[in-house]
């Protein structure tokens, strides 16, 4: 299994933005079957710090096969004022988290 956490900061003018791509995302998520794949988006209360969680059971970026992914990626670095770094992550326990 993989999970990963993904952090990124967008400039203040930038976050609307950011907010239309990441629904645009999930839009495209709900229109598939996508079994095994677990992902949420969230902004953090400084308003302009996003927090991305990911959980494959398989070995493929399932994200990366969304038109709508692929446009959230295309301006990443100009919508950012820190760029984005995943972390991969391991579980120690957790309840009713999935």
């Amino acid at each position: 299994m993989r999970r990963a956490m993904i952090r990124y900061r967008v400039k203040p003018d930038q976050v609307e933005r950011n907010e239309e791509l990441v629904r645009a995302v999930y839009e495209e998520l709900h229109g598939t079957d996508l079994s095994g794949f677990r992902y949420a988006t969230f902004r953090l209360d400084d308003g302009v710090s996003f927090v991305h969680l990911y959980e494959s059971e398989g070995d493929e970026n399932e994200l990366a096969k969304l038109d709508a992914f692929k446009e959230f990626q295309e301006g990443i670095a100009d919508r950012c004022d820190e760029p984005p770094v995943a972390t991969k992550l391991a579980e120690i326990g957790s309840f009713r988290f999935s």
